[in-house]
């Protein structure tokens, strides 16, 4: 058996989003673009056809994997407002008190691996920040062994900002 995939709802929106444009945007428009490549006539040598084919393989692809992570998804939602201790889908406000680190403080939302995005400060569970952090509370210092060294973070808040309602 294989085992649940922990997500948030925000990200099981996103994910229900990606499969519908796959469906109803992207998958119609590669069949219309291998349609008119294939008018183009010889298909050995017609490079939007192959193209389109190579694109409408990778949508396939990509809606079949979509659906068999739907079916292992585990919505883990809470309430919305402040928490005593750091849990999955909380957001937590972090600052870096490590020796020789300037204080710079970073709030990082706590989520399953398939909604991890750096850019958007939203960490995996799995990784080892999120991992130290978990079942910690307010005034807390963990202590992270990263790439880079160890880095000691401060927790400073811990909140759960709302989430996506169905």
């Amino acid at each position: 058996m294989t085992s649940p995939i922990p997500i948030t709802p925000a990200g099981l929106e996103k994910i229900k989003d990606e499969l519908k444009r796959l469906k109803t945007v992207d998958r119609p428009a590669v069949i219309t673009e291998i349609a008119d490549a294939r008018a183009l006539g010889d298909l050995s040598e017609n490079a939007e056809y192959h193209s389109a084919r190579e694109r409408q393989s990778f949508i396939e692809g990509r809606i079949m994997e979509l659906e068999e992570k739907l079916t292992r998804l585990q919505v883990i939602e809470i309430d919305a407002g402040t928490l005593e201790k750091v849990v999955f889908g909380a957001s937590v406000r972090l600052k870096d008190v490590t020796e020789d680190s300037k204080p710079e403080e970073k709030t990082y939302k706590i989520v399953g691996d398939l909604e991890a995005d750096l850019k958007m400060n939203a960490i995996s569970i799995s990784s080892p920040l999120a991992a130290s952090l978990i079942n910690k509370k307010v005034g807390e210092v963990v202590t992270v062994n990263l790439p880079r060294g160890e880095k000691e973070y401060e927790i400073i808040r811990i909140f759960v900002e709302n989430s996506v309602k169905n």
